[in-house]
């Protein structure tokens, strides 16, 4: 175990997931979700794949004992990923990142109801925190008087997206009882990519060059993201590298106003700290309860 070498990995695995949104928000003016989803699957599908051979761990990688558990992991995250690309293009990149945090509290609720995972008194709290701080971000938008229908249809988004999310953790954590990560990281790519295919008929557009040259990079980042979140899990923790997830919060900031010119609003940052901190907590009393969920972690990305 290498803690310090971990940290960094899971830090530029962050990094580089933020970058790779930032890729897919400056396209989805034109590019359809469905369409961002296949770059994102498809490219990074070589690098995976050269990651696999580099370990020759190519064979288990390929190797699904549950087939039908990897498509329904795929739908999950395809969906969420799909969802959150298109909120993408209708909200900040700090907000789509803030309300995202979600997730991890939703996946606490489904894990009781659908695992049968104990639901004790501290996690419901946190739970509750955190969703406190989602309001505070969605307030603004739910109280003024000439609501912004775009920006009504990117938070629906995004809360879908991040319930489907959840569904995606569920169902990988039924997947490592039999998988291994890298068959579980393989196959949602080739879900991904043959799934987001049959979004063809809903209107893909002919990528300009500078388009397709962002969305490629997007898979490609992608693909080199999901190795180095993977990778972290190897030399340290989950409950040591969890709360480094939230670093994505200063990366959108700062990509979000240097990139887009988006400054965030007092009330989305004091939102923001509340769900960390409800994050924060539930990560240190799973830690306190002796719970390891690394592989399926590394096995998650941000869409799903």
């Amino acid at each position: 175990m290498s803690p310090f070498r971990g940290v960094v990995l899971k830090l530029l695995s962050v990094l580089l997931f933020i970058i790779m949104a930032a890729l897919i928000k400056a396209t989805a003016a034109r590019i359809p979700a469905g369409e961002a989803v296949f770059f994102r699957s498809f490219f990074a599908m070589p690098v995976i794949v050269g990651w696999l051979m580099m370990r020759h761990d190519l064979s288990t990688g390929f190797r699904a004992k549950s087939p039908m558990g990897h498509v329904l992991r795929g739908i999950a995250g395809v969906a969420s990923m799909g969802t959150g690309f298109a909120a993408l293009g209708l909200l900040p990149l700090p907000e789509v990142t803030a309300i995202g945090y979600v997730s991890p509290l939703l996946t606490v609720l489904l894990a009781a109801a659908l695992l049968g995972e104990r639901l004790r008194a501290f996690r419901m709290t946190a739970v509750f925190i955190g969703l406190v701080g989602v309001m505070v971000i969605l307030w603004p938008r739910l109280t003024l008087a000439d609501v912004d229908r775009a920006a009504a249809i990117g938070v629906t988004l995004i809360l879908v997206s991040s319930v489907l999310r959840a569904l995606a953790q569920i169902q990988i954590r039924r997947l490592v009882a039999s998988e291994q990560t890298s068959a579980i990281v393989f196959y949602f790519s080739l879900t991904a990519t043959v799934l987001s295919l049959l979004t063809l008929p809903f209107g893909w557009v002919m990528p300009t060059a500078p388009e397709a040259v962002m969305l490629v990079a997007a898979g490609l980042i992608g693909g080199l993201a999901q190795i180095l979140l993977t990778a972290a899990y190897r030399y340290s923790e989950a409950a040591l590298l969890a709360p480094f997830e939230y670093a994505s919060m200063i990366f959108a900031l700062l990509i979000g106003y240097v990139v887009f010119e988006e400054v965030p609003t007092g009330t989305m940052l004091i939102g923001a700290v509340i769900v960390i901190a409800a994050g924060v907590l539930i990560i240190w009393r799973e830690r306190q309860l002796g719970l390891r969920r690394g592989r399926a972690k590394a096995a998650l990305t941000p869409q799903g």
